[in-house]
């Protein structure tokens, strides 16, 4: 048997760790989700296969804390988010493309965070949507960032404390191009208020395009260079418009639960405004409308019913023709929970653009052949 022997140096460096462990915290945590899906169109053809996080992103991340006294923290977050089908990393490949913050929380003045990070809009109104219960239930073409498909660099984060059931929000990134301030910087505001089993939000985003003198690649095609990574332009909804010089986003929200019954209705307005280094002449507007009601049967039993709709007008879109487009789009699913963190779930969606259009579930950033596309998934999904 070997003898292990511990000296003073050893001793003294083991309770110093025994010491800090008491006063800080880091948790790995993380989600896995996997299933087989069919889309009925694809570019004109049908299609079948694997597809991940459909009812929550797969990632994983390490967040912690440490207790400064007097009601004070330093916290951090870094969270990665991947493709289990693959390894690759989503968000462009950045190994912390999801969020990756440092800062400071108080009880009793809030918390202030410097990093990657979501905007206010995302985290004030977006849980009250059918996002929250699955992407493919967010806005065709994510045209108002309710997927938050946009996330953003070099951003200063304000949270309120919850002060008699309101909490505001306030984000600033710094758009970082030399001698133009201004120039790819966003900024959002919002706040959420609870009272009883009602809850309402709201919030307004602005992004501005960080291209300061050219909007096209050598190719000639538009491009978006704003503190954002990851974009809203995926689908021919919005993409002839991706040269804008800016997006403003507001959007309102409110959830009602009755029991095993919760409601839940949002809208959305979104302006895309060019100026001389767009391709497009005047402002671009798409205004969105959804509810969603779910119901929890039994304790491990959720059923979920979504609708949303997205109309379109001010420029021609190139891809169908029009200058004015609504699409149409409805989704059902049922959830069941084998445990605190496994669950396995179906989810079918079905959607119908007018006048010619080329519909595209949600945020999938897929264009069918034609004016309708229809999804259905079967997966399970693991929290650890």
């Amino acid at each position: 048997m070997k003898k292990i022997t511990l000296s003073t140096l050893s001793l003294a460096l083991l309770a110093a760790a025994g010491t800090a462990s008491a006063q800080s915290s880091v948790t790995l945590y993380g989600a896995i989700d996997d299933g087989i899906e069919y889309l009925s169109n694809s570019n004109g053809h049908s299609v079948t296969g694997l597809a991940d996080s459909t009812t929550i992103a797969s990632r994983w991340g390490l967040k912690g804390s440490e207790d400064l006294g007097n009601g004070l923290k330093a916290i951090f977050q870094l969270e990665n988010g991947f493709s289990i089908n693959n390894g690759s990393a989503y968000q462009g490949g950045a190994l912390f493309g999801r969020q990756a913050y440092v800062g400071l929380a108080a009880q009793q003045y809030g918390t202030l965070t410097l990093g990657r990070q979501y905007d206010a809009v995302t985290d004030m109104v977006q849980p009250l949507t059918g996002d929250a219960w699955a992407y493919v239930f967010a806005t065709p073409g994510d045209v108002d960032n309710n997927d938050n498909s946009a996330r953003f660099n070099n951003s200063v984060k304000y949270v309120s404390p919850v002060l008699s059931g309101l909490q505001f929000e306030g984000t600033y990134s710094l758009g970082g191009v030399a001698g133009s301030t201004g120039s790819g910087q966003s900024w959002s505001a919002g706040a959420t208020y609870g009272v009883g089993q009602l809850t309402l939000a709201g919030g307004y985003l602005n992004m501005r395009n960080g291209s300061a003198t050219q909007r096209f690649d050598s190719n000639g095609n538009a491009i978006w260079g704003s503190s954002t990574t990851g974009g809203i332009f995926d689908s021919n909804i919005n993409r002839f418009v991706e040269s804008a010089a800016s997006v403003g986003i507001a959007q309102v929200a409110a959830q009602y639960v009755w029991g095993p019954l919760t409601g839940s209705v949002r809208y959305s307005n979104a302006l895309y405004r060019p100026d001389g280094l767009s391709s497009f002449s005047t402002v671009q507007r798409y205004n969105v409308g959804s509810a969603l009601l779910q119901y929890q049967l039994t304790p491990a039993v959720a059923l979920a019913l979504d609708y949303a709709f997205v109309h379109s007008s001010g420029n021609v879109n190139p891809e169908t023709g029009n200058s004015s487009q609504s699409y149409n789009q409805i989704g059902v699913g049922g959830q069941y929970t084998l445990s605190k963190r496994t669950a396995v779930y179906a989810i079918g969606v079905y959607q119908r653009a007018n006048s010619g259009g080329l519909a595209s579930i949600a945020s999938m950033g897929v264009d069918s052949g034609n004016q309708n596309q229809a999804l259905a998934v079967v997966g399970v999904s693991h929290r650890f």
